[in-house]
């Protein structure tokens, strides 16, 4: 991932609704949502969906696929792995965070890295 792709992604999801609809469709996992059940979930009214579905597509965060008339959205979680992978790689020193992988996932290990200083403790 470069810090371009980085910078899109986080820009769809700084905005309220679209952090809300890719929350719930990692809820969902792989399986995915109808849009319907999605607009639903979060009461949010069809088009103003269909417009964030859409910018969050154009950002690699979500999913789309056919299935008969309806389109299941999910999370894309290699994206957002790969996202994260980023994240860590680049923003944390080694000290601080590792990742290593076994044979079904990567494991990220954060050590004290997001703590506030106790009092006294000099950041």
């Amino acid at each position: 991932m470069d810090i371009q792709e980085a910078l899109i992604a986080f820009d769809a999801l700084s905005q309220e609704t679209r952090l809300k609809v890719f929350r719930l469709l990692v809820e969902f996992g792989t399986g995915g949502a109808p849009a319907g059940k999605l607009s639903e979930s979060l009461g949010i009214p069809h088009n103003t969906l269909s417009f964030h579905l859409n910018h969050m597509s154009n950002a690699d965060l979500i999913l789309s696929r056919r299935e008969g008339r309806s389109i299941i959205y999910s999370a894309n979680f290699d994206f957002f792995t790969g996202l994260i992978r980023f994240m860590v790689e680049d923003c944390c020193s080694v000290e601080f965070a590792s990742i290593r992988k076994n044979n079904k996932a990567s494991i990220i290990e954060l050590m004290n890295c997001c703590q506030k200083p106790t009092k006294g403790q000099k950041t």
